[in-house]
């Protein structure tokens, strides 16, 4: 199965996502400054396992054009569009920004069986999402239009890759097209971030939550995990070895077996481990 599809969010937007494979159901949710087009890499893997919802955010590809200023909590409503439409028990992905619009999706569809957040940008008491210098720079480079130094800052001083990590972006051509494509909604969405005490009002999930970080991510990434995880009752944290913000590009083999694993310990809609599979699975050491 290959095929695009639709879904009417809560405000009459139309969501567009693609369906790959079959098997239980799977909602991908992508992150900022780019579309759903950033998960390819790891699709055919899951694609044998999973029925693979890959949604393109509102204002990308398939979904409609965005139709004035929103929200997370709009975003999650798309999400929760996307969700219901996919079936019931759905193992929800999102990753960095996507994961903040995941979570915001909790409160609208009673249709999640579990939910793994790759680094959700949060800001905390140690920590802003940028410095107020970087945030002077995104806006100085949005009211210009300077798409390709808006994304750069971005890259550099809100998700804190490093020269080489941007450059190595930069040089993946159709990635950064796509990027700058995408980079317009970069300085709102990085000003619509919240604070790690607003998770705490997705506690009554009751689904299982996991974090991933990736080993060689910026050292904020773990503590903020770990003190998003503190606030969702059995939810916990998992590292992917050797990868930093973008495993889906850089090690989509090992992205995606973290994911089946963590399917296949939480097993069919419950919270426990299914049989003859380990607690914790070996690509990952918890918290």
């Amino acid at each position: 199965m290959d095929e695009s599809r639709y879904a009417k969010s809560g405000d009459g937007s139309v969501i567009g996502f693609r369906v790959f494979g079959e098997g239980p159901p799977m909602v991908l949710v992508h992150g900022a400054a780019v579309d759903g087009r950033c998960w390819t890499p790891v699709v055919p893997g899951l694609a044998e396992r999973f029925t693979v919802h890959v949604m393109d955010r509102r204002g990308r590809g398939l979904s409609m054009r965005e139709g004035g200023p929103h929200g997370l909590g709009r975003e999650g409503e798309d999400v929760a569009a996307v969700v219901e439409a996919a079936g019931r028990d759905v193992f929800l992905v999102g990753h960095s920004y996507g994961a903040l619009c995941a979570l915001n999706a909790v409160p609208h569809t009673g249709a999640i069986g579990r939910i793994v957040l790759y680094e959700p940008p949060v800001a905390s008491p140690w920590r802003e999402v940028a410095p107020p210098e970087v945030m002077e720079r995104l806006r100085a480079a949005a009211d210009g239009q300077h798409y390709e130094r808006l994304l750069e800052i971005f890259l550099g001083g809100v998700i804190r890759l490093s020269p080489r990590q941007v450059e190595a972006l930069r040089g993946a051509r159709r990635f950064w097209r796509t990027s700058l494509e995408n980079a317009p909604p970069l300085l709102r969405e990085t000003e619509s971030v919240g604070r790690i005490e607003d998770c705490a009002r997705f506690a009554g999930a009751g689904v299982p939550v996991r974090m991933l970080v990736g080993e060689r991510s910026p050292g904020h990434q773990r503590p903020t995990a770990e003190a998003i995880a503190a606030l969702i009752p059995g939810a916990d944290v998992a590292v992917l070895p050797g990868q930093g913000h973008m495993a889906m590009l850089e090690d989509p083999g090992l992205l995606t077996e973290a994911l089946c694993g963590f399917a296949a310990q939480v097993g069919p809609g419950a919270g426990a481990p299914a049989p003859d599979h380990p607690a914790v699975s070996p690509w990952s050491r918890p918290r």
